[in-house]
């Protein structure tokens, strides 16, 4: 499961295009989970701002707005939120609506496609309203594309593999050496778990379709990704090492067998198959930690990504789950801006909201907090800041098009699985289709 969860339907650019979608802006709700415009009759300021989550982040959220909203009593926040997945649909509603939120979480995948179009406010041209001086060059860069500044991380995370010790020590397998640990080690560690469970637990899963997998392998095979100046920069060779590590996994027995996991089943940490016992580890963003040790009754170890200490170079990055972004037409742009600059380096703000969407990016904060923390989120704390103080690299914005890619390794991945295409064939044909994908 991953924060970049893409949706089926139409691509981006068709849908900025589409006046009907007019009308399925008119027909959401105006608050609360599903979103989409509206006015207040208060008589305050309203400012509407809209992310992606679960009912627990949006109390942890609320909490935060409402020591925002008791120091400014002119203003009054309205938020709604909506599920992972139909999310960039109906914030693309939004925009076609010329109905767009005034603070927004902006997907990693989508930024350059909005501030192409001229539709983010250049918070940049905002220095003496918005202090990102609390960032790291590495956390501010995130939200970037070329010298401007269209988003700031909502907090920062990157991706782990999760084991569930209470599975590997019923089973008596050791658990590897988290920060050393090498894709040939994390084969037969899988396999081990398979075999001395006689198939009750599969050793592992993770999606060969989610694009922060596949870039941090990209990456320690010496390839960015993606590059700075918006390409495809992975080789056919690379996507074709990935999609055979699958295969030889599933081969092994370290992998399930092909159709046994649903896509659909959901990305919630309680819907997971390793909250279901079915699966003794796999890869997930280091914020959603807490809710998975929930969901598996406690015992998950947080490992770094296999392969890091034998790679060309580290395939690990600090990430963010979402940037906060505004809306280059928002219709309250200062008091927007009073609002972003508050979420970022309040100290109570962040304290309130823990670690639902990361660590703080203000690195300040982050030390501030982290003493805080339940204890889960305080090991996801330390995980990434003990990444941050070493020699990583960075993570570039998306390129144009790239939230199609998701949808478009989804299809070959399946092809893979069940053997009708092989690595090769697939890694040829993903280059082809995303090279398409990020140039139309």
């Amino acid at each position: 499961m991953n924060h970049l969860d893409s949706a089926a339907g139409l691509g981006r650019r068709q849908m900025f295009k589409l006046a009907g979608l007019a009308g399925l802006t008119a027909a959401l709700p105006a608050c609360g989970r599903g979103f989409g415009g509206g006015g207040g009759d208060s008589g305050k300021i309203e400012i509407n701002m809209v992310w992606w989550g679960d009912a627990q982040r949006a109390e942890l959220t609320q909490k935060s707005l409402d020591l925002f909203q008791t120091a400014n009593p002119g203003v009054r926040v309205r938020t709604e939120y909506q599920d992972s997945s139909p999310y960039k649909d109906k914030l693309a509603a939004r925009f076609a609506a010329g109905d767009p939120p005034d603070l927004m979480a902006m997907r990693f995948d989508s930024l350059r496609e909005y501030t192409d179009r001229g539709t983010l406010l250049d918070l940049s041209a905002y220095a003496g309203r918005l202090d990102l001086s609390g960032l790291t060059p590495q956390a501010k860069a995130l939200g970037q594309v070329g010298e401007k500044t269209y988003g700031v991380p909502s907090g920062l995370n990157t991706i782990g593999f999760v084991v569930d010790k209470t599975l590997t020590d019923r089973y008596g397998v050791a658990v590897p050496d988290g920060d050393r640990w090498s894709w040939d080690e994390y084969a037969a560690f899988a396999e081990q778990i398979t075999k001395a469970s006689r198939g009750k637990v599969y050793g592992s899963n993770f999606e060969p379709w989610t694009v922060a997998n596949l870039l941090v392998f990209a990456r320690q095979r010496g390839e960015d990704f993606f590059t700075a100046d918006g390409r495809l920069g992975a080789t056919a060779a690379t996507v074709t090492a990935w999609f055979q590590l699958t295969v030889d996994l599933r081969a092994r027995g370290g992998l399930p067998p092909a159709g046994f996991i649903d896509q659909n089943n959901g990305s919630s940490p309680a819907q997971s198959y390793l909250a279901k016992k079915s699966i003794a580890s796999q890869i997930i963003p280091t914020n959603n930690l807490l809710g998975y040790n929930q969901a598996c009754g406690g015992g998950l170890a947080l490992l770094r990504i296999p392969g890091e200490s034998q790679a060309k170079r580290r395939g690990q990055s600090v990430d963010t789950p979402a940037l906060w972004s505004i809306a280059a037409k928002a219709r309250h742009p200062q008091e927007t801006l009073a609002l972003l600059n508050f979420l970022i380096n309040d100290a109570e703000a962040a304290k309130v909201a823990g670690a639902t969407r990361g660590v703080p990016p203000n690195r300040t904060l982050a030390e501030q907090t982290a003493p805080a923390l339940d204890p889960d989120s305080r090991r996801s704390a330390e995980f990434l800041t003990k990444l941050q103080g070493e020699q990583l690299p960075p993570s570039y914005p998306y390129p144009v098009g790239a939230s199609k890619l998701t949808n478009i390794l989804k299809v070959i991945s399946t092809e893979v699985e069940f053997g009708r295409t092989s690595p090769a064939d697939a890694g040829q044909q993903f280059i082809t289709e995303a090279r398409k994908a990020i140039t139309t």
